[in-house]
């Protein structure tokens, strides 16, 4: 008798662990990957909503902007992050995929210069010595930090970046160097940013650059560079990232915006829909929360007028666009 017992028993917990495993694998799922840049703001944004909506996992993966794309346009993701504007060749394969999309902008951010807290000789930077730095062709000649600047010690320069599929690096390039994808390949890289504040931390003749969020969490191990671009009219000589110079536009040409993508296909399921939605509407607190510039409160309505619309492609051709200031970024959403 007491070995039927325990065979109705196990029998009972396998079909109850059973169905409890039909239930997890059948849960409804949103999938976005993309940019390092933009994963703070999602991955806040997927916490407070699964908060809300415990029966849907959203999961957040960092490909960069660049691999988070070729995973979108092959259909494998519904949502990708993005620190850029999507790339002609990235619109050319998303087409091939079958995949249409609704471009969102959802904040704005500013690409950091940081070094090494040790470092005591260079307390700002220009854009022509940033273009020194990482130009193709610096590698083998520009090799310590006296080969940048007179008067700066004969130090090696070592150097940290985002990876080549980042949106951050594609930007920083066509900023600085004047060609997008283009630099000395002689640099270390990562597409997880905390890899790039370890590197700059741990290294005194160490210079890197990422999104302004990562410079917010770690000012403790880090020593900020302001910018000077040389042009008047963007403030009197460098410029320090904050947000009110990100914001006003002052901080230049290392400010940008930042995307979601949606699929549109994505959009025929509830749980991908709402997610787009709340992050539109409750999740604008939370950019500011995780270090960036959340856009005027007049863009989010035309932002989400656009997903409900299912108004495809990109406000913008060619890939990274730089020098947009928020208010022509409103201006672009309300045409």
């Amino acid at each position: 008798m007491n070995r039927i017992v325990s065979v109705i028993i196990v029998l009972t917990l396998t079909v109850a662990a059973g169905a409890a495993s039909c239930r997890k694998s059948s849960a409804a799922t949103v999938k976005v990957d993309g940019s390092s840049t933009v994963y703070p703001i999602t991955e806040a944004v997927a916490e407070e909503y699964g908060k809300t909506k415990p029966d849907v996992q959203v999961t957040v993966g960092i490909s960069g902007t660049g691999g988070g794309f070729k995973k979108f346009c092959a259909g494998e993701t519904d949502i990708s992050d993005a620190s850029r504007p999507i790339k002609p060749s990235e619109v050319d394969a998303c087409t091939s995929g079958g995949v249409d999309y609704v471009e969102l902008p959802v904040a704005y951010d500013g690409i950091v210069i940081v070094v090494n807290p040790g470092n005591d000789w260079a307390q700002s930077i220009t854009v022509e010595e940033l273009k020194t730095m990482w130009a193709p062709e610096s590698q083998g000649v520009v090799t310590q930090w006296s080969d940048v600047r007179p008067g700066w010690p004969e130090r090696p320069l070592t150097l940290f970046g985002p990876g080549v599929d980042s949106g951050t690096y594609d930007y920083f390039t066509e900023a600085i160097v004047k060609k997008e994808h283009s630099s000395r390949g002689d640099f270390t890289s990562s597409e997880d940013d905390n890899t790039l504040v370890q590197g700059v931390a741990g290294d005194v003749n160490a210079l890197g650059f990422f999104g302004f969020a990562y410079y917010a969490e770690n000012k403790d191990k880090l020593k900020l560079l302001p910018v000077d671009d040389g042009k008047a009219e963007n403030g009197d000589g460098p410029v320090a990232a904050a947000l009110e110079s990100i914001r006003d536009g002052t901080y230049q040409p290392l400010s940008r915006p930042l995307f979601i993508y949606v699929a549109v296909r994505s959009l025929d399921r509830p749980e991908v829909a709402e997610f787009a939605r709340y992050f539109l509407h409750e999740g604008i607190p939370l950019v500011s929360e995780v270090g960036y510039v959340p856009l005027p409160e007049a863009a989010y309505p035309l932002a989400l007028a656009r997903l409900e619309g299912r108004k495809t492609g990109s406000m913008f051709t060619g890939g990274s666009q730089v020098g947009v200031t928020i208010d022509q970024l409103l201006a672009r959403e309300a045409e």
